[in-house]
């Protein structure tokens, strides 16, 4: 007992600059770096529908005129979401032969990268780092993530890897959507500036959403069975009392409002869209959905969807992100 009296009181003692992508939210324990955006993940599988072709040597030739009509127009309209909804792989002379996430599971800004990632088909190993002794990353100068090894070369800071990597996997813009870049890069930088701020004061509102959002850091994290128990109860209650912090630093006095304001402000922003980029996903899109992602099936992101109008936006983006691309390590 006394041991694990020692190890939760060294394990809260331990201080460095939290996960914040080059932001600072001053110094908090290395548990809380990790903590301070946990939350949980669901990888839901995306349905695939067939569509069987009917037998019509039954019909007469008029009926067959009118069924190959009706498929047709079936067919037309199968293809048309699909277009809607496609994976954008870049050329296979662009793609990296390696890529390697060091990452939390539960991190947004780690999230942000994946959501890229998946949504361009690049296969990727996962390294699950662990937040108290950063073991995994000593290698590094760097000690926060995401870290991206892309063919050997590092790529840190979440929006600065999606920018670099982009530059070598996607086409250039055409001069027609050039006018699109300010709108885009305002979005983005909505989700680094204030998006992710609200985030931390929701899942640990109270003590069960703390207890759920841990469990779930215990449950996927890279921790020992000793770490996990005391991660578990110790990290809960400290993060209840950080995010009070947490909603004076940002100034927030209701953090489900707070969520919900930011929800319906992006969706405001699509302006009827499917999504910001038009008829697909562009990188804002796919920094607001990677952010959410992991706190989408706990209670917060439940309460989000339930109480705003941003669920069939983030429906669309499940669809077209689709499955996770990663490989094991």
């Amino acid at each position: 007992m006394r041991r694990a009296s020692s190890f939760t009181s060294s394990v809260l003692s331990r201080t460095s600059s939290t996960v914040h992508d080059g932001g600072a939210v001053n110094l908090h324990p290395r548990l809380l770096q990790v903590a301070l955006f946990c939350s949980s993940t669901t990888n839901n599988s995306n349905s695939r529908h067939r569509w069987f072709s009917p037998l019509l040597d039954s019909f007469s030739k008029n009926s067959a005129q009118v069924v190959s009509l009706g498929l047709a127009g079936v067919v037309a309209s199968v293809a048309t979401a699909a277009s809607v909804y496609a994976k954008e792989p870049p050329p296979a002379e662009v793609m990296p032969k390696e890529v390697v996430l060091y990452q939390y599971e539960a991190c947004p800004f780690c999230n942000k990268v994946k959501a890229f990632l998946d949504y361009y088909d690049i296969p990727y190993k996962v390294v699950e780092v662990n937040p108290l002794s950063k073991k995994e990353i000593k290698w590094s100068d760097y000690k926060k993530v995401p870290i991206l090894m892309v063919d050997g070369q590092q790529l840190v800071d979440s929006s600065a890897i999606i920018d670099q990597l982009g530059e070598k996997i996607l086409p250039k813009k055409t001069k027609a959507s050039v006018a699109d870049e300010d709108e885009e890069t305002k979005w983005r930088r909505w989700v680094d500036n204030h998006l992710v701020h609200v985030l931390s004061p929701n899942i640990y509102r109270n003590t069960s959403e703390a207890l759920e959002s841990f469990d779930y850091i215990t449950s996927n994290g890279n921790f020992s069975f000793t770490e996990k128990i005391t991660v578990k109860y110790a990290g809960a209650a400290a993060m209840y009392f950080v995010s009070k912090n947490l909603k004076k630093k940002y100034n927030i006095t209701d953090e489900r409002a707070a969520l919900y304001e930011a929800a319906e402000t992006w969706v405001d922003a699509l302006n009827g869209r499917n999504f910001l980029g038009g008829s697909k996903p562009n990188l804002a899109d796919l920094a607001v959905f990677g952010v959410l992602r992991p706190i989408r099936y706990l209670r917060s992101g439940r309460d989000m969807v339930e109480h705003t109008r941003i669920g069939e936006w983030y429906s669309r983006m499940e669809k077209v992100v689709g499955e996770p691309s990663r490989i094991k390590a």
